[in-house]
């Protein structure tokens, strides 16, 4: 099936163009605070340590840690004839070799920390469970703007590595793999800020907007079993729920607002992340706190209390922010969850008054069901697929 008339073709993206403009790209894949037990290492010194493609969980969501610093996410479709099964085989061969530096398509680059996170669309899942968890696609919300290619997507290939000159060449491997039986949607490079200490080992990255963000989440692994992984049916146990959703910054009008102004769209502190309630960094705000007059220290309409999953009634998230350059300034989200309304639940809340959506457009939005992890004997996929 021929590929989408605005994305260049697996093999042009092994051109040195393409490389060279991808080692500028940096963005995290995984989260700093969400490793098991609930404390973050820091940065190794050296050589990326290798992380295993295989396992109970698929890598790239809480390993490897620290985070690598870049990432480009590709959403495609597979064709109306193609059988999911024997396609996600072969990704999940290739991801083996690549990751382990044995396939010849990394033209001699080492991997390094390299992981590449495999995802399946609605369409999909509901063709293999109409019940499935990941069956049901995202619905819209206010402040879009998404063309027809980019909502949605059968497939989700998320890559990332410390080294930006893997990207577009993990990427054209994968694509060379699964050949004119995907079409590919849209993809996004992106890149991640560094680290800032929160205390208690934990650290988290600065956002576009000059927030320290992703502070909230399943830290400790009590609570990825209770939000981030799902548990059941079999077919989908050891996998979660992934929302990507990609937008456009109004950076000059937010910056035109005094750091006061920002800290209250935020409800954090900008040089520190401390909410406006007080505490540290990593202490969640106090929502009913308030002034001597009454008034609440976390304005009602304030990003941190919209988004509050104890106000909203859901699960936390595991929740990253990447910044985008192309193809506008911009940021990338993406939230990990074993329940989708965690998410369409908190973005409603957010909807109805969150200061900090008045500056975003959303140009993108997708959700796949992350399949379990996978190894030899057990295929990607083959839980679901057969």
């Amino acid at each position: 099936m021929p590929r989408a008339d605005d994305h260049p073709s697996r093999r042009t993206f092994l051109d040195v163009t393409g490389v060279v403009m991808a080692a500028g790209l940096a963005a995290g894949c995984t989260s700093d605070s969400a490793r098991p037990g609930g404390v973050a290492a820091a940065a190794p010194a050296g050589t990326p340590v290798p992380v295993p493609a295989t396992g109970r969980h698929q890598a790239g969501i809480t390993l490897p840690q620290p985070a690598q610093p870049n990432l480009l996410a590709v959403v495609a479709d597979l064709g109306a004839s193609v059988a999911p099964g024997p396609l996600l085989a072969e990704l999940g061969h290739a991801v083996r070799a690549l990751t382990a530096g044995t396939d010849p398509r990394l033209l001699g680059l080492p991997p390094g920390d390299l992981t590449v996170t495999v995802g399946v669309g609605p369409r999909l899942v509901r063709a293999a469970g109409a019940s499935l968890p990941g069956a049901a696609d995202l619905p819209r919300f206010s402040r879009e703007r998404i063309a027809p290619h980019a909502r949605g997507g059968d497939l989700l290939i998320q890559i990332c590595a410390g080294d930006a000159l893997l990207l577009p060449v993990v990427a054209a491997a994968l694509l060379d793999q699964a050949g004119d039986r995907i079409r590919e949607r849209w993809r996004q490079s992106a890149r991640r800020g560094a680290n800032v200490p929160l205390g208690d080992g934990r650290t988290a990255p600065r956002n576009p907007l000059g927030f320290i963000d992703g502070i909230v989440g399943p830290h400790t692994t009590a609570e990825q079993q209770r939000d981030l992984w799902l548990t059941g049916p079999p077919a989908v146990a050891g996998g979660t729920l992934a929302v990507l959703r990609r937008m456009e910054l109004d950076l000059p009008r937010f910056a035109a607002l005094s750091v006061a102004e920002q800290e209250a769209v935020f409800g954090r502190r900008r040089a520190s992340g401390v909410p406006l309630s007080g505490g540290s960094a990593a202490d969640g705000p106090e929502l009913g706190a308030k002034t001597p007059d009454g008034r609440y220290l976390v304005p009602a309409d304030a990003h941190v209390r919209r988004a509050h999953a104890t106000a909203v009634g859901v699960g936390l998230m595991l929740r990253r922010s990447y910044a985008t350059d192309q193809p506008a300034p911009g940021l990338l989200f993406i939230s990990f969850q074993n329940d989708l309304r965690t998410f369409t639940a908190t973005l409603t809340n957010m909807d109805n008054s969150d200061a900090l959506l008045s500056f975003t457009t959303a140009t993108a939005s997708a959700t796949f069901l992350i399949l379990p992890g996978f190894d030899r004997r057990h295929p990607l996929g083959s839980a679901l697929f057969g």
